[in-house]
């Protein structure tokens, strides 16, 4: 149940400047500068947020609350975001908006084969992108009636959010030592990457991936990405 605090700023029809009123959003993903982006997209549709940083947190917060929309990363520190999404596909009553979000090349389709409505791809940047995708798979009944304002802009995290996954990172690569958590780093970094428009830290990072999976040594490679991740987080502020 929606606490006192909750029903009070957050009324339940929505307006035509507000259109995602009343809905709860819970973004799975890890990756605090990618949550921050939905955070604000939120904040200025009207929606409440939840997050959760892996399938873990996600099932808790499950538990405990009912979003009308779920966002959800493919890549998680503790499996594939495929994995929530075919179970919440096949949850009666279905959420009423299931999306799945990541920046891999060729994650739509195994998104959508899993279940989901509809397909993000990252950097997650255009408000009037994201605000449609849902509300053309909200039921009739909850969107804005009548006309309403075409929300325009892109929304540019803060910059700390960029320094925590930089940092979060750096820890990564000094326990990367299975081929699950080369995987996992190499993904969370090249994302990051594309995120910020640094093409030369998203190539490193799909190095690594290509070294872990042909079993190949990555010592080396491991070396050069932290290396790189210490100069970005020394040069500050970082230019995004």
């Amino acid at each position: 149940m929606p606490d006192m605090h909750d029903e009070f700023l957050f009324p339940f029809k929505p307006t035509a400047d507000r259109p995602l009123l009343g809905q709860t959003v819970l973004i799975v993903e890890d990756s605090r500068f990618a949550s921050e982006a939905v955070r604000l997209m939120c904040l200025r549709c009207g929606a409440r947020i939840r997050r959760a940083d892996t399938l873990a947190a996600a099932a808790r917060h499950l538990r405990v609350y009912r979003p009308s929309v779920a966002v959800i990363d493919l890549g998680l520190p503790d499996g594939s975001g495929r994995e929530l999404i075919g179970d919440l596909a096949q949850t009666r009553p279905r959420l009423p908006v299931l999306l799945a979000m990541s920046g891999e090349p060729g994650a739509e389709t195994a998104a959508l084969a899993a279940g989901a409505d509809a397909f993000l791809e990252k950097p997650l940047v255009s408000l009037s992108l994201f605000l449609e995708t849902i509300l053309s798979h909200l039921p009739r009944e909850s969107r804005p009636k009548g006309p309403r304002p075409v929300l325009e802009g892109q929304v540019r995290p803060d910059r700390l959010a960029l320094q925590d996954d930089l940092t979060h990172v750096c820890d990564l690569l000094g326990t990367a030592d299975t081929a699950h958590r080369l995987r996992y780093v190499s993904g969370f970094l090249s994302g990051l990457g594309r995120s910020i428009g640094d093409d030369d830290l998203t190539g490193a990072a799909r190095r690594l991936a290509d070294l872990a999976g042909a079993g190949e040594p990555t010592a080396r490679q491991k070396t050069i990405l932290s290396a790189m991740v210490q100069a970005r987080l020394a040069d500050r502020p970082i230019a995004i």
